[in-house]
């Protein structure tokens, strides 16, 4: 795949085609999280109106589907990993002195949530022929690295908001300030974790995975992807550039470092790592358009999160830029770039990656 570049005017804007979709996300795809910010552009001015959106928008996701072997059953599937994953969790955020911060990260840790990171680090780890237990320690420590991304993004100075996961936020509950401490902790100890606790893997796979990861959250990956996007508040002139890196960084990068740490943990080549990188950035991003669409069109009890918020907030989303119809088609082809780096892998060990990407495509909250 060869990366060209793009340049996005007003009139291509104004009459928004999945054609001009493929080669833009082929350049971002191909881009590394080290990519700086396209500039905010003063020749467009373009923006679609979404006030207007009926509440009641089909948000499935159509596609020719990659058959999954007859046998796997995918909600057992997620049931059985869920539950190893939480047991996991419970077990090693453990209560203890001092109490209150424990409280507060066991809180948000374990208020439920579908559990995607952890599981697609498991399957990743899987499909190139590890065993789940090398994975857990890592699987563990992104979902309590994306903990504190959500407490931290729901302080009155950041997103302020109230409700997530159908529960009062952490700052609700327990303050500001101890939930900064909350996700400081929750942040640190996911590091500690893939250290001490990972079994059965070299040395230099468990470095290379710390290094991954950290990549992913700090300045050259969800950070940057904050920043942008707090940057971005209120401006009339975000192109679609720009909204790409915000949620390639903000929302796909810790996706990304999930597969990513499932695969080097499970033993898996350079090239079996890249593919599922690809793959993962695919559904990183598909995860984010999608999470656009539901917004505009579920309810705060259909969610589990204040919906609307973003239209509150004034911020460039998929849907506000090409519409419902034509963020759904986006959406399409980001699933099926994202099935196609799985050919080649053995298919019964590839159904559950196949089958969470269309889960993320197709969910409904």
């Amino acid at each position: 795949m060869v990366s060209v570049n793009v340049c996005l005017n007003s009139s291509m804007l104004n009459t928004p085609s999945p054609l001009f979709l493929t080669p833009l996300f082929h350049t971002l795809t191909m881009l590394p999280n080290t990519a700086k910010p396209p500039k905010l552009s003063s020749s467009s001015s373009h923006s679609l109106s979404v006030s207007a959106v009926p509440t009641k928008v089909d948000t499935t996701v159509k596609i020719a589907e990659i058959e999954e072997p007859k046998n796997f059953d995918f909600k057992v599937y997620m049931l059985h990993k869920a539950h190893t994953v939480n047991q996991a969790l419970d077990a090693t955020i453990a209560l203890r002195d001092p109490e209150k911060i424990h409280k507060a990260m066991r809180y948000s840790l374990l208020a439920g949530g579908k559990r995607v990171r952890p599981i697609l680090c498991i399957a990743a780890c899987e499909l190139v022929g590890g065993d789940q237990a090398a994975a857990i320690p890592a699987a563990c420590a992104t979902e309590m690295i994306h903990t504190m991304s959500l407490i931290h993004d729901d302080l009155p100075c950041m997103d302020n908001d109230d409700l997530r996961r159908g529960k009062p936020t952490n700052h609700k509950v327990f303050g500001e300030d101890v939930a900064v401490l909350a996700g400081d902790a929750l942040l640190a100890f996911a590091f500690e974790h893939v250290a001490m606790a990972t079994e059965g893997v070299s040395p230099t796979r468990v470095v290379r995975a710390i290094g991954e990861l950290a990549k992913s959250i700090g300045g050259d990956g969800l950070v940057a992807g904050q920043i942008v996007d707090l940057d971005s508040e209120g401006a009339s002139n975000v192109g679609l550039e720009r909204l790409e890196f915000i949620h390639l960084h903000k929302t796909a990068a810790l996706l990304e470092a999930a597969v990513v740490l499932g695969a080097i943990m499970g033993g898996g080549s350079d090239e079996e790592i890249e593919k599922l990188r690809k793959f993962a950035r695919c559904i990183g991003l598909l995860f984010q358009v999608v999470d656009d669409i539901l917004d505009v069109t579920k309810s705060s009890e259909e969610l589990g999160k204040t919906a609307g918020k973003d239209l509150v907030a004034d911020k460039v989303t998929y849907p506000k830029l090409l519409g419902i119809h034509e963020s759904k088609e986006f959406a399409e082809k980001l699933l099926q770039e994202a099935k196609e780096q799985l050919f080649g892998f053995d298919p019964q060990k590839a159904a559950p990656l196949v089958a969470l990407a269309d889960y993320i495509a197709y969910r409904q909250n």
